[in-house]
Order: structure tokens, then C-alpha cells, then sequence
């Protein structure tokens, strides 16, 4: 979780003129960032030697099924890649993940998410990431950029506070994306208490996550969410090209 912040001030300052609190909720990979953490990863561990090349090509073959939006088990990918960090301590691979986002992930942060950010904080958004990647490495994102809580898929802890190769619940991924945001904000800010207001995805996996938003923005869409986007009239904004200007 990002900066944490008094709920009841939450209650008090960020609301709407129907008295509710306003989310503005971005998607990471893609969005936020250039580019898939998960995969990013799996070439630092290869790099590392900490997955063989024969791990690295089949976790190759779930980001081909990905990109050619493929069926595949999200829960099984992610058990592959974690595989390296199962039985250490949690504290030590989140620092891990850390300094793998500093080194590889944050010069790939778009400039114009934390200028999208900015402005709906300024108009009185609680701001929100919720990612596929994992806590730790949104986490870190969080401490260098204007969004206040960070949502990502986590994995088991054993009673030693070592890792389990085994997600914690789901990954957050697709649906599960609106899942845990309403989660979240029922057990926050109180059922009915609060309402979407704008959601930004680049994928369409993120499709449920913009249906449910007042005001839904595809960012630098793939092509089916493109699609989505021109039949339902959502805004289209390329992220990327402001990027590289």
C-alpha cells in the first residue's frame, strides 16, 4: 500500500456532490509503465541465474498466449516465475523486487500518468493502481509517484515469513481488478460511500475495469480495447507518443 491515509479524513475531504468518495483508478503495466512487468522480470531473473533457460522459454510461451490474448491459468504463470523465491524470506525478495523496479521498471514510468494523477488528486480523487504485477514492486512505484494506495497480486506467506510459491487469493488480473477495488473500497470507505470516477487501462483485460468508471479512458490501447473504446465513444489518449516527445 502506498502512503497510508486516515480514512475518516478520506471521508471528509475527498467526496463528491453526492457525498461520495471519487476513485480514479489506473491500471500499471502498460498504462502507468512502457511495457509488462512480469515479463520484464523474467528476463532480470534469467540475467541473474536465478531461472533456467528452459523456465525462461516456457514463461515465454504464457507472454505469446498474453499477447495473443489466449486462454491460459494467470495463478500457474505466476507460480513459474515466483518459483526462484519460494521458501525466502519475504523481506528479502521484496527487497528484490524493489530494487529490480528501481533498476529496470522506473525508467519506463510515463510522465504523463503522474501529470494525469496530479490532476485528479487536485480534484479531490483518492488515486489508486491496480495491477497483475506484484505488491512489492507496486509498492515501490508508490513511494516516487502521486497515487495513494497501490492494489497488486500477492503471494502466501508461511508462518516463518518465508514466500510460498502460491498466489494469495487471485492474481489481479482482468475482473479481478474491479474485485479488489470494490474490496477495498466497501471495507474503506463503506458500502455505497464511494464511486468510480475515472479508470485508465491499455489492455482489454481492463475492459471490466472501465465499463464500471463514470469516466473510462483506454491508454495506448491494444487492438480489441481500441475497439471497444471507438463503439462506446471512450476517450482514446496515447500515452506512449507523449512518452517519447
Amino acid at each position: 500500500m502506498a502512503p497510508e491515509m486516515a480514512d475518516e479524513t478520506i471521508q471528509k475531504s475527498y467526496v463528491s456532490q453526492n457525498n461520495k468518495v471519487r476513485l480514479a483508478v489506473y491500471d500499471f503495466d502498460g498504462t502507468c509503465i512502457t511495457g509488462n512487468s512480469p515479463v520484464m522480470l523474467v528476463g532480470h531473473l534469467l540475467r541473474d541465474g536465478l531461472l533456467s533457460l528452459k523456465q525462461g522459454i516456457d514463461i515465454g510461451l504464457w507472454a505469446f498466449r498474453y499477447k495473443f490474448r489466449l486462454p491460459q491459468n494467470e495463478s500457474s504463470v505466476r507460480k513459474k516465475v515466483f518459483r526462484p523465491f519460494e521458501g525466502k524470506p519475504k523481506a528479502e525478495v521484496d527487497e528484490y523486487l524493489q530494487l529490480f523496479y528501481d533498476e529496470v521498471v522506473a525508467q519506463r514510468w510515463r510522465p504523463t500518468a503522474d501529470e494525469s494523477m496530479r490532476e485528479r488528486s487536485a480534484e479531490g480523487c483518492v488515486v489508486m493502481v491496480v495491477s497483475a504485477t506484484w505488491q512489492a514492486i507496486a509498492d515501490r512505484a508508490a513511494q516516487s509517484h502521486p497515487f495513494d494506495y497501490a492494489l497488486a497480486t500477492n503471494m502466501k506467506v508461511d508462518e516463518q515469513g518465508n514466500y510460498l510459491c502460491e498466489v494469495d487469493g487471485l492474481p489481479v488480473e482482468g475482473k479481478e481488478k474491479l474485485r479488489v477495488v470494490e474490496r477495498f473500497a466497501n471495507e474503506h470507505f463503506g458500502e455505497g460511500a464511494w464511486e468510480l470516477t475515472y479508470a485508465y487501462g491499455d489492455h482489454h483485460s481492463d475492459k471490466p475495469l472501465l465499463e464500471a468508471a463514470k469516466n473510462p479512458f483506454a491508454v495506448t490501447p491494444d487492438k480489441p480495447l481500441a475497439r471497444a473504446a471507438r463503439s462506446r465513444n471512450w476517450p482514446i489518449l496515447d500515452w506512449e507518443a507523449k512518452s517519447r516527445s
